[in-house]
């Protein structure tokens, strides 16, 4: 390669993390420049010579002015294109953010090839609504859903089959780990393999432990499940993309209980695989069907499942409604000036039924008032 051709060529990296307003970028496996061949030779008096460089580093970089200006934002998970690397320093400027091809809203993360989404089968006990909700918000972001199942030392074979044929008919195929115990370790470090992976779920199921066999030497901190509540204390407080030893970048979130499911009710049926199969076989009368009391809907029957959708769609229809008043305040809210620059919205009035009569009004009554009587 020559020095031309190297001089030319961009910069490509990952951000890992977002920390203030700079990014940890990890640069891509490659030569990076010129530049620092020739630095790197005139260090050493050697004639300059293309030769191949250790991998490359991670650079904090902070964010071009002209990405400020038009609102580009950088997350974590995008690929970027770093400007004037400065090798020795370990710096660096994030100077354009290439398309990203998914993204997630929470957690703030670009480029996601797949959800790995972890529960208990005991300690805490698997809660099937609860697991009904996770896995409606991981199809909602579409990206493929993978479900992995701690702790399956604490359950007999007989209820790990249980447990895994209602899983099946929901339409997972759900992977049983021992985090404890190094069951099936290895075979989820294989999916997570040259992808982006966010893991999710509550807290308590074993999340940081599963990273820290996954990754050992990250030392995530591990806490311990509430013996009054059955459910783990928080953790892991921001979202940070590690390297996998085998390749990929894994991202921790922090865990919740309940995710919010912020979805239209049209939409809803369709994260739930096995409702997605019978749509694909026959056909609701109504267009408009939301699947709840129509008659001839395909979706409506005896699946298991179709209570957690009842009960979801009526959360997805109180979310659509508030939607719909924040997108008109005005329906419903007047603005008004609180001095000084400040402003706020305030619950209108019922039309005329407050209003003071006018002294203009009040005289023209009186006149007609007397009209009459003289008539």
């Amino acid at each position: 390669m020559t020095g031309e051709n190297i001089s030319t060529k961009q910069l490509l990296g990952t951000v890992l993390a977002v920390q203030a307003n700079f990014y940890r970028v990890q640069m891509d496996e490659e030569v990076r420049s010129s530049e620092e061949i020739r630095n790197q030779n005139s260090e050493t008096n050697f004639s300059p010579a293309p030769c191949p460089l250790p991998p490359a580093p991670i650079l904090l970089c902070t964010r071009r002015t002209r990405l400020k200006k038009i609102g580009q934002q950088v997350m974590v998970g995008d690929r970027v294109i770093v400007e004037e690397p400065d090798w020795a320093g370990g710096r660096g400027a994030v100077g354009e953010v290439l398309p990203r091809h998914s993204l997630l809203n929470r957690p703030a993360i670009a480029n996601v090839n797949q959800i790995l989404l972890v529960f208990a089968v005991a300690d805490p006990p698997l809660e099937p609504v609860q697991l009904s909700r996770f896995l409606i918000k991981a199809e909602s972001t579409g990206v493929d859903v993978l479900l992995c199942l701690n702790k399956c030392d604490l359950v007999s074979l007989e209820e790990k089959q249980q447990i895994s044929d209602r899983l099946l008919a929901w339409g997972y195929q759900p992977l049983f780990i021992s985090v404890q115990n190094s069951i099936n370790i290895d075979q989820i470090a294989t999916y997570l393999q040259d992808k982006i992976t966010v893991i999710a779920g509550p807290s308590g199921v074993g999340k940081s432990s599963l990273i820290n066999s996954l990754i050992p030497d990250i030392n995530l901190r591990v806490g311990e499940v509430s013996g009054k509540l059955a459910r783990g204390r928080h953790t892991t407080r921001h979202v940070e993309l590690f390297e996998m030893p085998t390749g990929g970048l894994l991202a921790d979130t922090p865990g919740f209980n309940q995710p919010d499911l912020d979805c239209s009710p049209e939409e809803l049926i369709h994260y739930f695989p096995e409702a997605r199969e019978r749509l694909a076989a026959a056909h609701c009368r109504f267009s408009d069907c939301i699947h709840k009391d129509e008659p001839d809907c395909a979706v409506s029957g005896d699946w298991e499942r179709y209570q957690h959708y009842l009960e979801f769609l009526d959360d997805a229809i109180a979310h659509q409604s508030h939607i719909n008043q924040q997108a008109d305040p005005e329906s419903s809210l007047k603005l008004i000036s609180k001095g000084k620059g400040q402003s706020q919205y305030e619950p209108k009035l019922e039309s005329k039924k407050y209003r003071r009569i006018s002294r203009k009004t009040q005289l023209q009554d009186l006149q007609n008032l007397y009209q009459d009587s003289e008539d």
